[in-house]
Parts: structure tokens; C-alpha cells; sequence
């Protein structure tokens, strides 16, 4: 649902901002959910939530963001947490972003 009938729209900012604080603290507990599968199961991922928060006016740049997401700069949390993707993934992930409509 989309558009002016879509009901959470009426959800308090002050609610939707604490469900999506607790959404990002959960993602930081969850390394074993990898990126990739993310994408490949709902198509976002880690890296979309910080580009969603850009989106949404968020003043710092693409690494701020996503260390903000991450809880630690990007390319820390890949070094730490990223493995490798597999074909069947990144295939799974395609698959999935036709889905998205053109947007992530």
C-alpha cells in the first residue's frame, strides 16, 4: 500500500522512529545475517537503510550513514562480519531487487 491511504502514515514519528532504532540495534546483534541475504530474502539490506536515511535528510555523508547503521564505519563491520557471497546468493538477490520496483 502506497500513497495517501496508506495507514502508517498515522503511526506517531515518535513510535516509527523507536521501531526503527530497535530494527537497526537488532541488525547490529545479527552479523550471521549477512548483507547479501538480506537482499536476497526482502530485498534491503544494511547499506539501504543508510541510504533511506540520507533520503530522508540525513545531513552526514554515504560513510557517515552507514557507520550510524553499522554501529562502526562500513568497512570495519565487513572485515569483521562480510563473508564471501556465493553464486546462489547474489543469484537470489537479483531475483529479489526485480521485485522492489526500480527502488530499494
Amino acid at each position: 500500500m502506497n500513497g495517501m491511504n496508506d495507514t502508517l502514515d498515522t503511526l506517531d514519528d515518535a513510535k516509527a522512529a523507536a521501531a526503527f532504532r530497535r530494527l537497526v540495534r537488532h541488525l547490529r546483534k545479527r552479523h550471521d545475517a549477512q548483507n547479501i541475504d538480506l537482499m536476497g530474502l526482502a530485498g534491503f539490506c544494511r547499506n539501504c537503510l543508510a541510504d533511506w536515511i540520507i533520503d530522508a535528510g540525513f545531513e552526514g555523508d554515504k560513510a557517515q550513514a552507514r557507520e550510524l547503521i553499522h554501529g562502526m564505519p562500513a568497512g570495519e563491520w565487513k572485515d569483521k562480519f562480510q563473508t564471501e557471497a556465493t553464486p546462489e546468493q547474489l543469484a537470489r538477490m537479483e531475483e529479489s531487487l526485480k521485485k522492489n520496483g526500480g527502488t530499494h
